[in-house]
């Protein structure tokens, strides 16, 4: 019975020959895990298979935990990747940054659509749904954890999710299966553990059927979850703007409750923020509703909510790139730092992007992105004007003006990469081309 559930998610997703991968700590749960996945396996050879063990260095077993899940998956004849994660151990949450190394380290790992098969279960879920509800979540974060959801290019999938621990329990005893037994799921100073430890075993004695219950629950609050995606995709369609941007203008003309509604989903989708109801009033109170000459932002973890021209934008914690200088030779890319894309300036009559005269022998090219001071006379414009005030009136917002490419011929500014070329330096002989690896938001 085990197999056919576990049989019967695979088939849904696994529709063409794709890579599985199995997320493989050694506990009971993965443990049965790999006893379905290497029958499945025989059942359908034609997709490729992986065991993934993740070493976190947290417990002073960690190594033997790691020869062990390779033992076993050897054993069953399927491959065995073996993987260390450094991550800060000093933060708020240790399971929460362990979770969050362990998924980014496999996602760099697999294949593009590959399948990353986790352990989660019923009473898993049962305990998500309590810890959301700890936290006074909404109906989104009470949904708890999806059957299948992104995983950078792939996708993690959890097909036992609707099955009960003690099913898993006596499906590894039936089959004689040995598991390892990690001493800090006995700890009760992390949450969860407390939850599965001292609380749900009383709330299940009283009532028997609490975790199907919760389960129920949070599957109907996913169905409502889907329902309002479905309602409001059309809104968020009409608030976002070609650069990723959310419309103020447009926001403002709906209800409070459907601004909070709306912003949180365009939070989720820009960044994948959660927002508790006091970050959702900090946005609204210091970067949306601040001064018109402000220049407003909200930290929220590696993200700033800011403001700019009646646009609101989510943009990733950047490296200061001010003081980084480059020679750009012709027709080579150079990368430039903190992802900030690749710049070329190569030799050919196109007219789709900004032109330039050839560089004379004794102009070595460079490209910077420090505005301080200077000054620059735009194409076909009256005079110089500061590079701050020609940002300004190009509409760059703040925090892109030390992030965007100048080029320079010798000592002279040559253009600004993707809005002019300088006076004097204008030809067809050359095109600058920025390729940008991310947009203003997200």
């Amino acid at each position: 019975m085990l197999f056919s559930q576990f049989e019967n998610v695979l088939d849904a997703y696994a529709l063409t020959p794709r890579q599985i991968v199995l997320a493989f700590s050694g506990g009971v749960d993965s443990r049965v895990m790999l006893d379905l996945l290497s029958t499945y396996r025989d059942i359908h050879p034609q997709h490729r298979y992986l065991v993934i063990h993740v070493h976190h260095g947290l417990s002073e077993n960690a190594d033997a935990w790691l020869a062990q899940c390779e033992g076993w998956s050897v054993e069953v004849g399927l491959d065995f990747k073996g993987l260390h994660v450094d991550f800060d151990k000093r933060g708020e949450s240790l399971e929460k940054a362990a979770r969050e190394a362990r998924y980014s380290a496999i996602a760099s790992v697999v294949e593009p659509e590959a399948l990353v098969l986790t352990g989660q279960h019923a009473d898993d879920q049962a305990e998500t749904f309590l810890l959301a509800l700890k936290r006074g979540s909404g109906p989104a974060g009470l949904a708890a954890m999806p059957e299948i959801r992104p995983l950078g290019h792939a996708h993690l999938l959890r097909p036992l999710l609707t099955v009960m621990r003690q099913d898993i329990e006596k499906y590894a005893n039936k089959q004689g299966l040995a598991w390892i037994e990690d001493e800090s799921n006995l700890d009760c100073r992390f949450d969860r553990n407390f939850i599965r430890q001292a609380w749900l075993p009383q709330a299940r004695e009283r009532w028997p059927g609490f975790v199907r219950a919760i389960n129920r629950t949070a599957k109907l609050c996913a169905a409502q979850e889907a329902l309002l995606d479905e309602l409001l995709a059309e809104h968020d369609v009409r608030l976002q703007q070609p650069d990723g941007g959310m419309s103020l203008a447009l926001l403002s003309a709906y209800s409070s409750r459907m601004q909070s509604s709306l912003l949180r989903r365009w939070l989720k989708q820009t960044a994948g923020l959660n927002l508790s109801q006091v970050q959702l009033s900090e946005v609204f109170n210091s970067v949306i509703n601040a001064g018109e000459d402000a220049n407003p932002l909200v930290q929220l973890g590696n993200w700033q909510v800011r403001r700019f021209q009646q646009s609101l934008y989510c943009v990733i914690n950047a490296e200061d790139v001010s003081a980084w200088q480059h020679t750009l030779a012709l027709n080579c890319a150079a990368a430039l730092p903190d992802s900030i894309g690749e710049l070329s300036l190569i030799e050919r009559e196109d007219l789709n992007g900004l032109m330039l005269r050839l560089p004379s022998e004794s102009e070595a090219v460079t490209v910077s992105f420090n505005p301080e001071g200077l000054f620059a006379h735009p194409l076909g414009r009256q005079g110089k004007r500061k590079l701050k005030k020609l940002f300004q009136e190009y509409g760059v917002p703040t925090w892109q003006r030390r992030r965007t490419p100048l080029i320079f011929y010798g000592e002279q500014l040559a253009a600004v990469a993707d809005l002019f070329v300088c006076e004097g330096f204008d030809g067809q002989e050359c095109e600058l081309v920025w390729h940008k690896h991310h947009p203003y938001s997200a």
